[in-house]
């Protein structure tokens, strides 16, 4: 029979992964999947994360008081519309994102919790 595993108390994850602790307004998720990687969601990824950090926004290591997190993630079934970008917790999944639109997905969305109409194709609220 197996030992019982141990499990980090939730202080000492808090300790290891400070994002637990943090009280994050939004997640911005944009697909890397490999069309929307054709179609330039490396860009806007980075397009995101630059302009999140010059709006001192971003929640990183270099800045734990940002209230937004950026990260890639998989398909999301968009690919062929993409780059595609999701915003939670809004529920909110835009398509054919350039890094152009970035400025605009932030000011009136991130900050102002307005989407950006013409780019959204999916809402799950």
């Amino acid at each position: 029979m197996d030992e019982p595993r141990s499990i980090p108390s939730p202080e000492q994850d808090a300790a290891l992964a400070p994002v637990i602790g943090h009280a994050l307004k939004r997640q911005v998720l944009v697909c890397t999947s490999k069309s929307c990687v054709a179609n330039g969601s490396e860009a806007v990824l980075e397009a995101f994360r630059a302009h999140l950090i010059e709006e001192k926004l971003l929640f990183y290591k270099g800045n734990q008081a940002g209230e937004v997190q950026c990260s890639h993630c998989g398909s999301v079934g968009f690919c062929a519309i993409g780059p595609a970008v999701l915003v939670y917790p809004d529920g909110i999944w835009y398509a054919h994102v350039t890094p152009a639109d970035v400025p605009e997905i932030i000011e009136s969305h991130l900050k102002g919790g307005v989407p950006v109409a013409r780019l959204v194709r999916k809402h799950l609220g």
